[in-house]
């Protein structure tokens, strides 16, 4: 299935950083996609209050927002098949958005080839495609605990703050919201690092500017999905 057969669309909403959409056009270019062939729509999770609670169902009400909406796009544009980039690898977390996806009937051919992340990094390297080393992303929503409402304004000031993080050579890290309290996760390698150099400073004073009082480094390291634990150790225990 070569670009002539494929369209690509990408979302625009608040919870998700306005430089992933740049990120989005640029694979579109280098797989060669005509422009006339790559849509964009917006989706409006924000305007759902059970999505805005942020209970542990929140990724079902966005991906449910999203698939909604490409649904329409594809019955316009007579398009058959709906595409997703779930893969091998994302089978270990807690992912409600699965739901959502099985009932819009979308399709996830990485997982069915049973590709893992570092299968289709090595992949794309094979193809020059520069996704091949962007580090993991997911929408901003993430960054805030279940139970703490989603905001217009907590999802700038976290996207700000992961911003000036990322200005000053860091990747592979999340900044996690806690009301007041910026907990910043990065890679192991990477904790030590922030302390040489009087990065430290400029870190917490970037992040402060974003809107956070206090800043803190989390020893235990960026990890994808650690703000699951609590449904995790819930599963555990029951």
């Amino acid at each position: 299935m070569g670009p002539s057969r494929v369209w690509a669309a990408t979302s625009h909403s608040e919870s998700y950083a306005a430089a992933d959409a740049g990120a989005a056009r640029k694979i579109a270019e280098e797989i060669g996609l005509p422009e006339e062939r790559y849509l964009h729509i917006t989706t409006g999770e924000m305007d759902n209050p059970d999505y805005v609670k942020n209970s542990k169902e929140r990724c079902y009400f966005c991906k449910a927002e999203l698939f909604s909406g490409l649904a329409q796009l594809a019955a316009q544009k007579n398009i058959e098949v709906i595409f997703d980039g779930a893969n091998q690898s994302d089978l270990g977390d807690f992912r409600p958005g699965e739901r959502a996806a099985k009932e819009h009937q979308v399709r996830s051919p990485l997982r069915e080839a049973e590709l893992t992340k570092d299968e289709i990094r090595e992949i794309a390297r094979r193809h020059s495609l520069s996704f091949s080393e962007k580090a993991a992303s997911a929408c901003l929503a993430s960054r805030i605990p279940y139970g703490t409402p989603v905001t217009a304004e907590r999802l700038r000031r976290i996207e700000r703050a992961e911003a000036a993080v990322r200005a000053l050579g860091f990747n592979g890290f999340r900044v996690r919201y806690h009301d007041s309290v910026a907990r910043l996760e990065m890679r192991p390698e990477d904790i030590g690092q922030i302390l040489e150099n009087g990065l430290r400073e400029k870190v917490v004073a970037e992040i402060k500017q974003a809107g956070f009082a206090f800043v803190t480094v989390d020893l235990e390291g960026y990890r994808q999905g650690s703000l699951n634990s609590e449904i995790k150790q819930e599963t555990d225990d029951g």
